[in-house]
């Protein structure tokens, strides 16, 4: 019986691991709505995909902005901050581009949008592991 039991609960904890979720946040950015998805949860060190979709003030998907993707750690003592900049390429509905974080702790994240003359920007911290 009891190895009954631990059998089912192995089999509910690696179902669980196989569906686990990508990372998700959404954030407003002026007019804008921001849904970031990451590929991994949590993000690990080493490279992450970021996936960033943009939805207008009416709800129509985003197309035609520049998407800048900027990931910082700030200083510690015996080590400088860390500044990183990537930019979103537009695949399908949402632009893309890979996270390459270099150690494990917060890190920030901000996701500018330029479209035309207009500029937006969501912010949000991520703990890599």
């Amino acid at each position: 019986m009891k190895k009954m039991v631990l059998a089912a609960m192995m089999f509910f904890l690696m179902a669980g691991v196989a569906v686990a979720k990508d990372y998700e946040v959404t954030k407003k950015a002026g007019d804008y709505t921001v849904t970031v998805k990451i590929d991994r949860n949590p993000p690990v060190t080493g490279e992450n995909t970021i996936s960033v979709a943009l939805k207008g003030a009416g709800g129509a998907e985003v197309k035609d902005a520049k998407v800048a993707i900027e990931y910082s750690m700030p200083a510690m003592p015996g080590m400088p901050a860390m500044k990183y900049k990537t930019d979103g390429t537009l695949k399908g509905s949402e632009y893309q581009a890979m996270l390459d974080f270099s150690m494990a702790g917060a890190w920030d994240v901000a996701i500018r949008i330029t479209q035309g003359t207009k500029k937006a920007q969501a912010k949000f911290n991520v703990d890599v592991r």
